[in-house]
């Protein structure tokens, strides 16, 4: 029986499992640490500042980890990006927008200045014209009244928006109505002879808070000389 169990222990003595030693388990922990940090690292520096964060990224942190954190700063990022390239096109859009002023009309004949004339102010200047030839807004601006105006005969008062109105008297025909908003260039009248005038002519007033001036000044300032016929640069 001694034999037996002898021998049976003989056969199994080859098969006896070698140890690992314990600088191989030591070299597998030291591995399996620095590249647990390594993980660790590199989800922090993917992981965005919370103070600085918008809520849904921090709540991506929880739902999706690292990737959706990642995927939702790159999002923020792009909409920043965006919002900026809006708001730089915009303003140079509105940078670039000219200030049009431009002559009302065009073929006239300047006749009568501002000034006075024997004891009356006459507030405006006379462009002599063919009958019936149009006439346009200077400015953009909001038509403030259109129709009969006593001595002004037909006339259209247009609201620059800065302070200053433009009145053009004598008109055959309106061509637009109180409270439309026109443009620079806009066809708003046909010359004529209405009200107290000397034959078919556009006159002109202009009044600064409510105070007349004399549109030669005026519109020389804006970039119009209307004595000469010279537009402005941008008409």
């Amino acid at each position: 029986m001694r034999q037996r169990l002898s021998s049976e222990k003989d056969r199994y003595r080859g098969r006896r499992r070698v140890p690992t030693p314990p600088r191989s388990r030591y070299a597998i922990v030291v591995t399996g640490a620095f590249v647990g940090a390594g993980v660790v690292a590199l989800g922090a520096s993917a992981m965005p500042d919370a103070k600085t964060v918008d809520p849904q990224v921090l709540a991506s942190l929880h739902d999706g980890g690292v990737d959706n954190a990642l995927q939702a700063r790159a999002q923020e990022a792009s909409k920043a990006s965006r919002s900026e390239r809006t708001e730089n096109k915009l303003e140079t859009s509105l940078a670039e927008s000219p200030d049009v002023w431009q002559l009302p009309l065009s073929g006239y004949t300047f006749t009568t200045p501002y000034g006075m004339q024997g004891n009356e102010l006459h507030a405006g200047i006379d462009l002599v014209a063919p009958e019936g030839a149009p006439f346009s807004a200077v400015h953009d601006g909001v038509v403030k009244e259109a129709g009969w105006i006593g001595g002004y005969g037909m006339a259209v008062i247009i609201d620059n928006g800065d302070g200053s109105e433009v009145i053009y008297a004598h008109a055959r025909q309106l061509l637009v109505q109180k409270g439309q908003q026109v443009k620079a260039g806009d066809m708003i009248g046909l010359v004529g002879s209405t009200g107290h005038a000397r034959g078919p002519q556009l006159t002109i007033e202009t009044q600064v808070n409510g105070e007349s001036t004399d549109p030669i000044p005026f519109f020389r300032e804006r970039g119009v000389d209307i004595q000469l016929q010279v537009d402005s640069i941008y008409g």
